[in-house]
């Protein structure tokens, strides 16, 4: 066990972030997303397993060590629900309080396409697969730098 560190970070999952570097992503997906097949393309080639949690918790664990991008408009998004793109399901709104909470004010996830969110979530560093089974609970982060001393 660590000092101050979340207990769902696990050390493959803190390994990974630790290995990001500025501008690299995550995508933390629900239990429906194709995550092995998907993550065979990342770089740490596997999904990340956080079962049992879901999807807003796993977020706050992930952003508790990891600040978000302040140098791109859109860090945060979210997989948009298909055929309704503005709408945002409670897993959503749950995952937006999350983020919120971790920067310290309101910082919107941005909605993805669903087939542009699979491409992208190819492209994330790593791929962190949670126990959410609600529908689109898919979201990518961008991750930034800390702050100078």
């Amino acid at each position: 066990m660590l000092w101050g560190i979340d207990p769902l970070l696990d050390a493959d999952l803190l390994y990974a972030l630790r290995r990001m570097g500025h501008g690299d992503e995550i995508a933390i997906v629900d239990a429906n997303f194709p995550a092995a097949s998907t993550a065979a393309q990342t770089v740490t080639g596997q999904p990340i397993v956080m079962g049992g949690v879901s999807a807003a918790r796993a977020v706050e664990a992930v952003l508790s060590v990891m600040p978000l991008d302040t140098f791109v408009p859109d860090p945060a998004m979210r997989m948009e629900v298909t055929g309704d793109p503005l709408a945002v399901p409670p897993v959503q709104q749950e995952v937006q309080a999350a983020v919120d909470r971790a920067v310290g004010r309101r910082q919107p996830l941005v909605g993805v396409e669903r087939f542009a969110f699979y491409d992208r979530a190819a492209e994330a560093f790593a791929i962190l697969v949670t126990g959410e089974r609600r529908h689109y609970g898919c979201f990518i982060f961008k991750k930034g730098v800390l702050p100078e001393e």
